[in-house]
């Protein structure tokens, strides 16, 4: 099987490549010394940027303006923006190609497209304190009221709220034949009801926050619901799918970096007279992390591949799993030995190793926790073989 990228791929991670090494990296020490701010004009000038480059509407059908990229591109962006800390790559919101098929023309025109425009900023409300990578088990209610929808309930990790103007909530149906599925809304954050009760500080130094927010008989028209009532947990199944396979790109593009940087101390740090590259211990931590980044960046570009080509739902949902759950556990693993390549010197906050370790550690949980990867996998397994989960050498 070829796993070389296409010709357009290896031009979209060229291009973002050079956005992150030069508008980027350079200021992740003023973010990460700053609580994760930079100056306004630095980050205006980051986001004019990937606008310039469409990256709010890589996933977007061209009919909207959008660039309606391969995921295999996407990937290949994603990585390049996986080897930047502090989140900083986070500055673009991203219209999903799942909007377009989920939302009325009014949703698109008044939610969707802004967002591609960079006009409007999008959060997701749906975990929850006793239903985190359990979805299903959401306690928020959403009950309609004539034109109105009324919803209830407290919301928690509500990533990038404090950037956002409107979320999308997810809620249980009361009543009515879809009683107990879900349902997914748009609600403007500054419609009434809504509260924000904490900003819980995190081991990562972001400008995006993750606060709860309390939402108590809130009003939405009808209007805002997104598609069918009792199709909520399809499109955040969608959403999570290509969640999960951007982490693991993400994760493949922060070893990368973080082997770059190893890789030039660990030749230039003398010890005993030698450089400490040239000690064997030190030589099989790279080596291990070199070789497993191989192997995610190959499981994360064939799960890419299988996007494109059209295969089945379920074994899709499988890969996006095994990716996220191997490239996430893979990245920390390398982050934590290059902590220890660098030494007293890994520890500190200026240096990248030492960022990646705090942040990294994060992908193992969101997006489904890798216990709940397993869970996945193991099910699909069960049901429908090892074909069912990634095919076989006669297909």
């Amino acid at each position: 099987m070829d796993f070389r990228l296409p010709e357009e791929a290896r031009v979209w991670a060229g291009k973002v490549r050079e956005f992150v090494d030069h508008d980027l990296i350079p200021f992740e020490v003023e973010a990460e010394l700053n609580g994760g701010d930079l100056r306004p004009e630095i980050r205006q000038r980051q986001r004019q940027k990937a606008l310039d480059f469409n990256l709010s509407g890589m996933d977007a059908p061209k009919q909207y303006g959008g660039l309606e990229l391969s995921v295999v591109e996407q990937v290949a962006i994603y990585e390049q923006l996986g080897r930047v800390t502090n989140a900083l790559g986070w500055c673009f919101s991203e219209a999903h190609k799942w909007m377009f098929e989920a939302c009325s023309d009014d949703q698109i025109n008044r939610y969707v497209v802004p967002i591609l425009k960079g006009e409007r900023h999008e959060c997701y409300a749906i975990t929850e304190a006793e239903s985190g990578s359990d979805v299903d088990g959401l306690d928020a209610t959403a009950r309609q009221e004539g034109d109105h929808y009324i919803l209830n309930g407290e919301k928690w990790f509500v990533t990038s709220a404090n950037l956002a103007d409107f979320a999308i909530f997810q809620a249980r149906l009361e009543g009515g034949i879809h009683a107990g599925a879900h349902v997914l809304f748009f609600v403007d954050l500054d419609t009434a009801g809504i509260e924000v009760i904490d900003t819980p500080l995190f081991s990562h130094t972001f400008e995006a926050h993750h606060p709860t927010y309390r939402f108590r008989d809130v009003k939405v028209p009808v209007a805002n619901r997104i598609g069918d009532e009792g199709a909520g947990m399809d499109y955040t199944r969608a959403w999570f799918r290509r969640e999960r396979l951007m982490i693991a790109a993400r994760s493949c593009g922060a070893a990368e970096r973080l082997l770059e940087e190893v890789r030039v101390f660990a030749n230039n740090r003398l010890s005993n007279g030698q450089a400490i590259a040239q000690y064997q211990l030190v030589q099989a931590m790279l080596a291990d992390s070199a070789t497993e980044l191989w192997a995610a960046r190959l499981m994360t570009y064939e799960a890419a591949q299988a996007h494109d080509r059209g295969e089945d739902l379920k074994r899709l949902h499988a890969r996006c799993s095994m990716v996220k759950l191997y490239a996430s556990e893979m990245v920390g693993r390398v982050a934590d030995r290059c902590v220890q390549i660098f030494g007293g010197r890994g520890y500190m906050r200026e240096n990248p190793a030492e960022r990646f370790y705090r942040e990294v550690r994060v992908d193992r949980i969101w997006e489904g926790t890798s216990e709940i990867q397993r869970l996945i996998i193991g099910g699909i397994f069960n049901k429908r073989g090892l074909d069912g989960l990634i095919g076989s050498t006669n297909t």
